[in-house]
């Protein structure tokens, strides 16, 4: 039986000019995970997406747990979806993120605000049924995310007689993650759309597989922030 552990990123610096990149809580949340799981092997296999706050979200991680050894595989396959041209196809104003990110953070309720139009752009990509509307659609999308999954296990099977630890951790997104579950718990569109929006900033979704075997053992564990205090958890 092997575990592999996802990771949703810290918090994101939503407002500024490049989102992609982890705010001074986000870089905190990830080393207090870091401090929380001292007590995983040395031999753990590392994988991230190739997005700036996922590698940044590892380093602090490393940061925290005490150790920069860890082997890592960058796989792309486990990058989130394209939310700016998701948002520019809801809006085509919208196509500078950063602008409207500060247009909505001015507005009161900028949270509530931001939620209600980005739910809408969701459902509208993940309900399009022309082809070449976005730069990927939801199908590709979900099948991106499921094949790099299926590679990392494939892979660890083939290699489990000289691997040293049964243990992986993914740094990704809350939409790779959801869609993962999607895939395994067989859930509708619009329960993993909903289940998108709870995933907190570095939290943990642990899935147990084997060669004839896929389940969800727990999922959105943010304890190591709540267990602290509540203001550490958030949901971007």
């Amino acid at each position: 039986m092997a575990a592999i552990y996802l990771i949703r990123h810290g918090q994101a610096s939503f407002g500024k000019a490049d989102y992609d990149q982890l705010s001074e809580k986000g870089c905190q949340q990830a080393e207090m995970l870091g401090k929380y799981w001292q007590h995983f092997p040395d031999t753990i296999k590392t994988f991230s997406g190739d997005l700036l706050r996922h590698a940044q979200t590892l380093e602090h991680f490393k940061t925290g747990i005490g150790r920069h050894d860890f082997p890592l595989t960058t796989h792309s396959g486990f990058n989130e979806y394209d939310h700016v041209d998701i948002l520019t196809c809801y809006n085509e104003s919208w196509s500078d993120f950063s602008k409207m990110s500060q247009q909505i953070i001015a507005e009161p309720n900028a949270n509530k605000r931001f939620q209600y139009d980005f739910n809408l752009a969701l459902t509208k990509w993940v309900n399009c049924q022309e082809s070449g509307v976005y730069k990927e659609s939801w199908p590709e999308f979900k099948q991106r995310c499921i094949q790099a999954l299926e590679s990392i296990m494939r892979q660890h099977l083939d290699e489990k007689s000289s691997a040293k630890s049964d243990d992986m951790l993914i740094f990704t997104s809350g939409g790779t993650i959801s869609v993962i579950l999607q895939h395994i718990l067989g859930l509708p569109e619009q329960q993993t759309l909903r289940m998108n929006q709870q995933l907190r900033n570095t939290s943990v979704t642990k899935i147990l597989f084997s060669k004839d075997m896929l389940s969800v053992d727990y999922l959105n564990n943010y304890s190591h922030l709540s267990s602290v205090d509540d203001s550490w958890v958030t949901f971007r």
